[in-house]
């Protein structure tokens, strides 16, 4: 079940397949704005409406999902969006990514997937969304800007991958706590795998090395759970 009432938008023109799974949607605690071609989602979008995610089909009549993609990118560049299509072509999911969707899940699907990636997105935008990233904020000996990808401190400054901007974003966030590993990996890299665990960890040392000019600030590896940052 969802935690919060997020608000979603769900565009899609296969009737069934739409009451279907808004149906499922609503079941699981969201509030659905619900479209069933592009022009009428055009309309929402440019009417101002704030969502937490959207769920957009590729194919549509009126203005296709791409499009619709590109109209909501403009007006957020935060909100997560999951495109839903019966194409599987490595191009069309390229064109997706490329334009800002956040995942591509191809028909048919399960609601369980669908429900699982929607929460997934969630908890990330309410991790991102923690911290006032229009601000930059002081740890310990740095100034950290998240919105600008960067991290200062005396005779230094070091432009942030988004990863990495992510990931000390988070672990700051929960400063003098465990962090799981496996929360840390669903909530930047989308899923827990053994191959993006030994990924996370390049990306910690990294931070490690970039925060070393001050001592107060540790990053401690629990064994076999995670990690905790600690600014003393």
């Amino acid at each position: 079940m969802a935690t919060t009432k997020a608000h979603l938008l769900y565009v899609e023109d296969d009737e069934s397949l739409r009451f279907v799974t808004c149906d499922n949607l609503e079941l699981n605690g969201y509030s659905v704005t619900l479209c069933e071609d592009g022009k009428k989602a055009m309309e929402v979008i440019k009417s101002g409406q704030r969502f937490d995610l959207c769920i957009l089909d590729v194919m549509l009549p009126e203005i296709d999902g791409f499009e619709l993609a590109k109209a909501i990118r403009e007006r957020d560049d935060q909100v997560p969006i999951l495109f839903l299509s019966a194409k599987s072509m490595k191009q069309d999911r390229i064109h997706g990514l490329s334009i800002g969707a956040d995942d591509y899940i191809t028909k048919p699907f399960s609601i369980e997937e669908l429900l699982l990636k929607i929460e997934i997105f969630l908890r990330r935008s309410r991790v991102n969304g923690s911290v006032q990233t229009d601000h930059p904020v002081l740890i310990g000996a740095y100034t950290f800007d998240y919105k600008n990808l960067s991290l200062t401190a005396e005779d230094f400054t070091e432009t942030l991958t988004q990863k990495e901007a992510d990931l000390l974003k988070l672990l700051f966030e929960h400063k003098n706590q465990v962090v799981k590993r496996s929360f840390i990996l669903e909530t930047i890299w989308g899923k827990d795998d053994y191959f993006l665990g030994r990924s996370l960890d390049v990306f910690i040392s990294r931070l490690r090395k970039y925060l070393s000019k001050d001592e107060r600030i540790k990053v401690e590896n629990i064994h076999g759970v995670g990690f905790k940052f600690r600014l003393d």
